[in-house]
C-alpha cells in the first residue's frame, strides 16, 4: 500500500483554551491528508473530478483514538494510507506522529461519488476505477 507523509505545524487556531488540539481539528487534518495522498500519485482533487466525473469522495464514517496530546507549535507528521478497498468505497488509516511517537490513530470510510439528480442527496456512489486502486495499492 502506498503511504503519504504530510508535515503539519499545529497552529494557535487548532487549539482549545488548554493549548491542545481541539479534537474536531483532527478531522480537518485527516481531510487534508486524504487529498495529499491522492495528490502524491498525480491526482489532486480537481484533476480527479475532471478525469473521473466525480464530485468527490465524501466521508461516511470516522473514528479516532487519541493517545498523546498535540499542542500549539508542535511539528507533527500525518501518515495516510488506504486500509481497505471496496467496490465504491475505501477506508483510510491516518496516524499522527510527534517526534516519532504515535499521538492519534484514525480511520475514515469514504465513498467515490458522482452527481445523480434522481437521488435525494443529489449524489450516488460510483465504482472506483482500477487505475486509482493500482496507484494507491
Amino acid at each position: 500500500m502506498r503511504q503519504n507523509r504530510m508535515p503539519v505545524r499545529i497552529g494557535w487556531g487548532d487549539c482549545d483554551p488548554a493549548g491542545i488540539v481541539f479534537y474536531p481539528r483532527y478531522l480537518a487534518f485527516f481531510n487534508e491528508a486524504t487529498g495529499a495522498l491522492f495528490e502524491s500519485v498525480g491526482y489532486p482533487k480537481l484533476l480527479l473530478i475532471k478525469t473521473f466525473g466525480i464530485v468527490g469522495y465524501p466521508m461516511v464514517e470516522v473514528s479516532a483514538q487519541f493517545l498523546m496530546p498535540c499542542t500549539f507549535g508542535d511539528d507533527v507528521v500525518i501518515e495516510t494510507a488506504i486500509a481497505e478497498w471496496g467496490r465504491t468505497s475505501f477506508k483510510l488509516r491516518h496516524r499522527i506522529f510527534k517526534a516519532e511517537e504515535l499521538c492519534v490513530e484514525g480511520y475514515e470510510k469514504r465513498v467515490w461519488a458522482e452527481r445523480d439528480a434522481q437521488a435525494s442527496s443529489g449524489i450516488r456512489s460510483k465504482v472506483i476505477p482500477d487505475e486509482i486502486k493500482a496507484l494507491l495499492g
